[in-house]
């Protein structure tokens, strides 16, 4: 009887390991399944966040765009401005004289109308301004020679059109000036019309880290 009892108590204490084994494996596994559901938990929460973010981003940027087009709608009317993915598009002949870099009254007007919604536009995107200058093929016809070639006219252009800018509220660190003289052209220079589309100034946000270099105003 006594041998009978030693088994059954030898029996007893083998089993007990393996019950408390489990438990901890089970434990294990629910701490391993929290750990889990929370991480998932969190992803989801951050994608829902940055979610929410590009949308508001992409609301912003749907309001200045609209403010813009707002501030262009009459010279977008008259054709005098184009406006094509952000890139604003001005005849030369509603800035300038030909072969002048001397602004005229109306270009005035309308880079002064321009200058509130191109900053708002800016600041919210983190953006700069470059103002690019062209002209059509022809040679310059400069009786004072102020200007050597195409290349010196339009870089002269594009920096009337900057300092006016800037004069007008646009941050100095927020826009720069480029010349493309005859090249680019939009048009062919064949005959008068197509000339006269080419003699225009662009202006388009870029990147600040793509501004890098660009700069022409010094």
């Amino acid at each position: 009887m006594e041998e009978i009892d030693a088994g059954f108590e030898h029996g007893a204490h083998e089993s007990t390991p393996a019950w408390t084994v489990f438990g901890d494996l089970m434990s294990g596994l629910l701490g391993a399944f929290v750990l889990i559901l929370i991480g998932v938990l969190g992803v989801q929460l951050e994608l829902a966040s940055n979610l929410e973010a590009e949308i508001q981003k992409r609301q912003q940027e749907e309001q200045r765009r609209e403010a813009l087009e707002r501030a262009l709608a009459g010279p977008l009317a008259s054709g005098r401005v184009t406006l094509d993915n952000g890139k604003i598009g001005i005849s030369g002949n509603v800035l300038f004289a030909l072969n002048s870099d001397h602004l005229q009254a109306e270009g005035q007007q309308l880079l002064k109308t321009l200058a509130p919604p191109i900053s708002a536009y800016l600041a919210a995107g983190n953006q700069m301004l470059m103002v690019s200058g062209f002209t059509d093929d022809m040679p310059v016809r400069d009786n004072n020679r102020k200007f050597a070639d195409n290349w010196e006219l339009s870089a002269q252009r594009a920096l009337t059109v900057t300092r006016t800018l800037i004069d007008e509220g646009v941050p100095p660190s927020a826009i720069f000036a480029a010349a493309f003289g005859a090249q680019q052209p939009v048009a062919d220079n064949a005959d008068a019309e197509g000339r006269a589309r080419n003699r225009r100034v662009e202006m388009a946000p870029v990147p600040k880290s793509g501004a890098n270099g660009k700069q022409v105003d010094g």
